[in-house]
């Protein structure tokens, strides 16, 4: 076994032992300011990031940096109160690492979530958007010698967010009067914000939500052969005409996350339960 395999080993069986040898259905990566879907699971074991072999602390706003695993609409999951970036200074590896250790832990499908820009026009904050593909402009987790006990050496990505889930999520959305977007996620490094210049390419190269994160897992998990459903958040306008005054305030897009957080909650609550 490599040096990388006994480290994720190491990480999944500390994890196994936390939660007596249970295995998680469902992993969920919850986002800025979204963390607050793991406050409804129950007989939740809560294990600290700095506890666990292998990894990371996040440091991003709206990140509590705990793993909880328990019970959520009737499955078994394991939800990252915070996720890791690029932009934090840890590699590609490291910010993807959870991943892989929910693989080995048993996880089927991977739930991931992220506070985003809308680029489109048509977009207004707290708008919920599937996503249906994205771009990436980040560096490829996947860079390096191939682990073939994830997977293989070129994993397909024609459909990185499956089409099914998509469906599921348009049609419990509309039992509940909840109105849905789809839109593609572009994915860039950070930390700042992009420039108008930017928000306008993003928008003309077909990108209706930009962020920092989300792209790195998705790829290692389908590469490892999970089935995965993204949503954004649109916390601020990504526009390319905004007045002379304006500025994006990161503390504020937490606090957009945070009012929208009830209703991504909801909506992957029932799609759990359904799967």
């Amino acid at each position: 076994m490599t040096q990388k395999m006994n480290a994720y080993t190491a990480a999944a069986q500390y994890i196994k032992d936390c939660i007596k040898g249970q295995s998680p259905y469902v992993g969920i990566v919850l986002g800025s300011g979204l963390g607050a879907l793991a406050d409804h699971i129950q007989n939740p074991v809560t294990i600290p990031y700095k506890d666990i072999p292998g990894f990371p602390e996040s440091t991003a706003v709206g990140h509590k940096g705990n793993l909880i695993f328990g019970d959520l609409a009737g499955k078994k999951v394991l939800a990252m109160q915070g996720r890791f970036h690029y932009y934090e200074g840890y590699t590609m590896e490291q910010v993807t690492f959870p991943v892989r250790v929910m693989k080995l832990l048993g996880i089927s499908y991977l739930f991931v979530s992220n506070a985003a820009g809308g680029l489109n026009l048509s977009y207004s904050i707290g708008d919920l958007v599937v996503l249906k593909d994205h771009i990436n402009l980040l560096p490829n987790p996947l860079i390096g010698p191939n682990l073939e006990e994830f997977g293989p050496r070129f994993p397909d990505m024609t459909r990185p967010y499956d089409s099914g889930l998509r469906k599921l999520a348009h049609e419990i959305a509309a039992e509940m009067g909840l109105k849905l977007q789809d839109g593609v996620y572009i994915g860039c490094t950070g930390p700042c914000y992009e420039t108008p210049a930017e928000y306008k390419f993003f928008r003309k190269i077909g990108s209706d939500v930009v962020g920092m994160s989300t792209i790195p897992e998705i790829i290692v998990a389908r590469h490892c052969g999970l089935t995965c459903f993204g949503m954004s958040v649109v916390t601020d306008l990504a526009h390319d005409d905004m007045p002379e005054d304006y500025h994006t305030d990161g503390e504020e897009i937490v606090k957009a996350a945070d009012q929208a957080a009830c209703k991504m909650t909801a909506l992957f609550e029932k799609m759990i339960e359904r799967l």
